[in-house]
């Protein structure tokens, strides 16, 4: 699975959340353009405080949804480093998003543009339209994937608890300590607030 790819043509429009220099979050809407080996690419005007928050705080974390509504749908999540390299790119980008020259229609008006990268980055895909759920992690760039799960140690005493209350089934109790299936489970932590001997714990 191409994540990038998926990210920028068929969900394209997504939120993205920073910070402002005050430590708060701020969200708004940003279209990805393109992207490449590299990472994603996006563009802004410098006059935006938007770009402001990205030079004083060049970290950024976005949200996509694609989908009818919640039962029909995938999302995907990332977060990475982002450069700006400037005006170069803007070609390009207009040319495979013809729509922007709607926005900015003369080269005058597109002298306020420039372009970011988001590169180094992990994220995650979650398919809520898949019985049971798939979620998987991936990386781009240097990064590596940090994304938590849930394992069972071998505490585990073989009682099925955490399987009883797993709302998705993903929890092998076949063998001991049971296993559960992070490709499937939502993160509910059902399974470690019902072990009657702490066996779950979330890495």
């Amino acid at each position: 699975m191409n994540y990038l790819r998926f990210l920028t043509e068929e969900i394209h429009t997504v939120v993205a959340a920073t910070v402002d220099r005050t430590g708060k979050p701020v969200t708004c809407a940003i279209d990805i353009m393109d992207h490449d080996e590299y990472g994603l690419y996006f563009l802004t005007a410098r006059g935006k405080s938007f770009y402001q928050r990205l030079i004083d705080c060049p970290v950024l974390a976005l949200t996509g949804l694609k989908g009818p509504d919640t039962l029909h749908s995938v999302s995907l999540s990332l977060r990475g480093k982002v450069t700006e390299i400037g005006s170069d790119r803007l070609p390009a980008l207009f040319e495979k998003n013809p729509y922007m020259a709607a926005i900015y229609p003369t080269p005058e008006s597109r002298r306020a543009l420039t372009v970011f990268l988001i590169h180094d980055g992990s994220g995650e895909w979650f398919d809520l339209s898949r019985k049971p759920i798939e979620r998987q992690s991936f990386s781009f760039g240097s990064s590596i994937e940090t994304n938590s799960r849930y394992m069972i140690t071998e505490h585990c005493i073989g009682c099925e608890t955490c399987a009883s209350v797993c709302p998705q089934q993903c929890i092998d109790v076949s063998n001991i300590p049971a296993v559960i299936h992070p490709d499937h489970c939502l993160h509910c932590g059902n399974c470690q607030s019902a072990c009657p001997v702490g066996a779950v714990v979330l890495y």
